[in-house]
């Protein structure tokens, strides 16, 4: 490969390749233990939750809204699955319970969103509240730790030696993938961030194809549910809560556009996996958390900013 070749592919890499990559050698010079395959498979593990996330946020921050219930509504979900797994003896019960939930909850964003025309940041935000809320009522005075082997298993169980968290965020990635680009409904939401007007005129319906992004948005969550009740053996009213602050930085860091349309799912995953190893390796030099949050902003806005000069440098 000719040098000026390999230096054109380079500079088309994207902003959150290269931190990626200086976040694995900073790490990787001070924080012991950080390449360990042990700790690097818990990486992998600790980031497929975020990216269940973090894949659904990219379609809705596409069509130019927001979803900030994320965290909430995964946190009643995980009390909603111990609660009634525990209640009934039964893991589909539990999990029909929990997917059901975090679908209404969906489908709720949507409708207020598509349907009354509000702006998602107010609607996300009053979910979030009401998800909370119901989150501690279903908590109180209840046992909501210790659930079935089952529950369980969709954090522990590794089919084929495979952990069963990297299977379910794979086949969730290939799914938006293929509906994101191979599909008419994905067209639609590249239309609906970059040209709504359009999909009006060409006699498109814009509000169902809204209501069905933030449906999937709370799919997905239902499905993150599952893993994360699992890994904490039990359901917790705020153990999910600033999740989707991290959702949507790691869509913001990976190159998707809160206007115009614009972004794409590879990025997305680039970003989970930045923010997945910084909060790690801060982790291992015994940072306090709130050290980290602050840590995800200042790269939040690097990012943005190295990818806005390379912008306009090419203009």
């Amino acid at each position: 490969m000719a040098p000026g070749t390999f230096r054109s592919r380079l500079s088309r890499l994207p902003g959150v390749a290269w931190l990626l990559a200086g976040l694995v050698l900073l790490f990787a010079l001070t924080a012991p233990g950080f390449l360990s395959g042990a700790n690097l498979h818990n990486v992998a593990l600790q980031a497929t939750v975020l990216l269940l996330l973090a894949l659904p946020m990219t379609l809705v921050i596409l069509t130019e809204g927001l979803d900030l219930s994320m965290g909430a509504v995964l946190s009643l979900c995980t009390v909603v699955l111990a609660v009634v797994q525990i209640a009934t003896g039964s893991v589909l019960l539990g999990v029909a319970a929990a997917m059901g939930t975090a679908i209404a909850f969906g489908l709720a964003n949507g409708v207020l969103v598509a349907g009354f025309e509000l702006p998602p940041f107010v609607v996300t935000l009053g979910t979030l509240g009401a998800a909370q809320g119901l989150a501690l009522v279903a908590a109180e005075d209840r046992t909501t730790m210790g659930v079935a082997e089952g529950v369980r298993w969709f954090w522990e169980g590794a089919p084929l030696g495979i952990a069963t968290p990297l299977w379910l965020a794979a086949l969730v990635w290939a799914a938006t993938h293929l509906l994101l680009y191979h599909t008419r409904f994905g067209a639609r939401v590249f239309a609906l961030g970059g040209n709504r007007e359009a999909l009006r005129f060409a006699g498109i319906p814009v509000r169902t194809s809204l209501v069905a992004v933030y449906a999937i948005a709370g799919l997905c969550v239902g499905l993150a549910a599952l893993l994360m009740t699992g890994r904490i053996n039990g359901g917790h009213p705020t153990a999910a809560i600033g999740m989707e602050f991290d959702a949507i930085a790691a869509v913001a860091v990976g190159g998707t556009a809160f206007e115009r349309g614009k972004g794409s799912l590879t990025g997305t995953v680039l970003g989970v996996l930045a923010v997945g190893v910084m909060r790690n390796g801060l982790n291992l030099l015994s940072l306090p958390s709130s050290v980290q949050v602050a840590a995800v902003g200042v790269v939040v806005i690097a990012a943005l900013g190295v990818d806005a000069w390379r912008t306009r440098k090419k203009t």
